[in-house]
C-alpha cells in the first residue's frame, strides 16, 4: 500500500521508522518531513495545515492510507478532510481531538465522569482569574486552554508569580489565542508517567509506559520545553498503578468521549501524576507524544499498520499488543538557547555512526538538507538519540555514549535523562 505520513518532527521520524518495517507498505510519503525522514520516505513540501493541498496530493498519488501525527492538524480537522475525500486515515476527528485542543473541555469531561484529576477552575477573563488567585493555595498551576506547543503551562510558587502568569497568558497573549481561556488548577506532587494508548472508539490498549523530562536544564531547572528526553518503561508504573488506571481512568475516558458523541479513534496519550492519593490525570494528548514515541515504538513488536487499521475498523480487541522485554532511553540534542532563541542552519556531523546499528537510533526533530545534501540544524530540538538496553541503566549508558558520536555548533543536552531510575 501507499502511505502518507503528515508531520515533520522526531515523533514522525519514529513513526516512519515503524511504518517502513511493515510488509504491507510499498511506498511512504511524508509531508513535509525532514532530513532524517527523507532517508525512509519521499518528502513533499506541503505544510501540515494545508489540508486542500494534502488531500489533492493524496488523490494524485492514489494514497491508500494516511497517518496524521501532529496536534494542530488533528484539532483543526485534518482527519475529517481526508475522510471526506474517501481516504482511510489514522487519527481522531476534530470533535474528538478537542480532548487535547481544549484543556477546559478535558477538565470538565473528567469532572463529569469522575476521572481522577487535580481540582481546577476555568476562566474566560483575567479579572476573574486574578480575583480567584487571591484566595488560592500556592504553588498553583496555570494552563493556557488551547494548543501551545507543549509550553502553555506555568507552575507558580507565589501569588506574585501567579498574577504575572495570568498577565502573560491572558493579557499579553504569550501563547497567542491558546490563552483566550485559562485553567487554574491545584499543584500536584508525585512522579510523572506517560502512557500512550491505542483506541478504536470502544476498546483501549495500553502501550508500554514512559517518562518525559520537560525542563530545559539539569535537575529539572529552567523553562518548560517540548521535552528534553525520555525513558521507557517507567519503573514507577507498577502493576498496581496499571490496574488502578485501567479501572478508573483509561476505559472511563474512552466511554466518556463516546457518551459525549465524540467517538475517539487513534492514540490517547495519558499524562499521569502518581500522587500520594493515587494516580491522577495531568493532561490528555490526542496523538503520540514527543519524545515518548521515540522510546515506545522501537520496543513494539507488532506491525504498526495492522494496529492502526484495527483502530479505524473497530477491531482493536483482536490485536495482542506486544513489546520487547527491554528498555529505551532518548536524549534530545538541542540548540543552545532553546526554547527561547537559537541559531539554525548549522552543519551536523556523525549521523553515519548510527547506520547498521539495531539498538541505536537518531530521530531527526529539527533538521533540513542543504542544497548540496548536507544535514543542517533547523529547530530548537534538533535530534533525539535513542538507545536500547537490557534494562534502563544499560539503555541510559548506551544513549549517552551515542550522543558523543554527533557534533554541531551550540549542541546542548541535559545530562540527567533517566537519572530517576537510580531511585527506583
Amino acid at each position: 500500500m501507499k502511505v502518507l505520513l503528515v508531520g515533520g518532527g522526531g515523533r514522525e521520524h519514529a513513526i516512519a521508522t515503524a511504518v517502513v518495517k511493515s510488509s504491507r507498505v510499498d511506498k511512504l510519503y511524508c509531508a513535509p518531513g525532514n532530513a532524517g525522514i527523507s532517508e525512509l520516505a519521499e518528502c513533499v513540501g506541503i505544510g501540515v495545515m494545508e489540508f486542500d493541498a494534502l488531500v489533492a496530493f493524496a488523490k494524485e498519488k492514489e494514497i491508500d492510507f494516511v497517518i496524521v501525527a501532529p496536534d494542530d492538524p488533528l484539532v483543526a480537522g485534518a482527519v475529517d478532510a481526508f475522510e471526506a475525500a474517501g481516504i482511510k486515515t489514522f487519527g481522531p476527528r476534530a470533535n474528538a481531538a478537542i480532548l487535547e485542543g481544549s484543556k477546559a473541555f478535558s477538565k470538565d469531561l473528567m469532572k463529569k465522569y469522575n476521572i481522577p484529576t487535580a481540582a481546577y477552575e476555568n476562566f474566560d477573563n483575567a479579572e476573574d482569574a486574578l480575583a480567584y488567585l487571591e484566595t488560592a493555595k500556592m504553588p498553583i498551576v496555570l494552563k493556557a486552554d488551547g494548543l501551545a506547543l507543549g509550553k502553555g503551562v506555568l507552575i507558580c510558587n507565589t501569588l506574585e508569580e501567579a498574577k504575572a502568569g495570568v498577565k502573560e497568558i491572558m493579557l499579553d497573549k504569550h501563547f497567542g489565542s491558546a490563552g483566550n481561556r485559562m485553567v487554574i488548577e491545584e499543584f500536584m506532587t508525585g512522579r510523572e508517567v506517560s502512557v500512550l494508548t491505542f483506541v478504536d472508539g470502544k476498546t483501549i490498549k495500553t502501550m508500554t509506559s514512559a517518562q518525559d523530562h520537560k525542563r530545559a536544564g539539569d535537575g529539572d531547572t529552567g523553562l518548560n520545553t517540548g521535552g528534553m528526553g525520555t525513558f521507557s518503561p517507567s519503573p514507577f508504573y507498577t502493576p498496581e498503578v496499571d490496574e488502578f488506571c485501567k479501572a478508573n481512568i483509561y476505559q472511563k475516558t474512552v466511554d466518556a468521549m463516546a457518551s459525549e458523541g465524540r467517538e475517539f479513534k487513534g492514540v490517547i496519550f495519558f499524562g499521569l501524576m502518581l500522587t500520594p492519593d493515587g494516580p491522577k490525570v495531568l493532561e490528555y494528548n490526542a496523538r503520540f507524544g514527543d519524545p515518548e514515541t521515540q522510546v515506545v515504538l522501537p520496543r513494539m513488536k507488532n506491525d504498526i499498520i495492522d494496529v492502526f487499521e484495527a483502530c479505524i475498523d473497530g477491531t482493536l480487541d483482536k490485536i495482542d499488543l506486544e513489546f520487547e522485554d527491554n528498555a529505551a532511553v532518548c536524549v534530545v540534542l538541542a540548540s543552545e538557547g532553546y526554547p527561547l532563541s537559537y541559531e539554525k542552519g548549522l552543519p551536523i556531523s556523525g549521523l553515519d555512526s548510527f547506520k547498521d546499528k539495531d539498538d541505536y537510533f537518531v530521530f531527526h526533530a529539527g533538521t533540513k538538507l542543504s542544497e548540496d545534501g548536507k544535514v543542517l540544524t533547523n529547530g530548537g530540538r534538533v535530534l533525539g538519540v535513542t538507545a536500547l538496553g537490557s534494562d534502563l541503566k544499560q539503555a541510559r549508558a548506551n544513549a549517552y555514549k551515542a550522543t558523543e558520536w554527533i557534533s554541531f555548533d551550540n549542541k546542548y543536552m541535559r545530562h540527567d535523562i533517566g537519572k530517576a531510575i537510580d531511585e527506583a
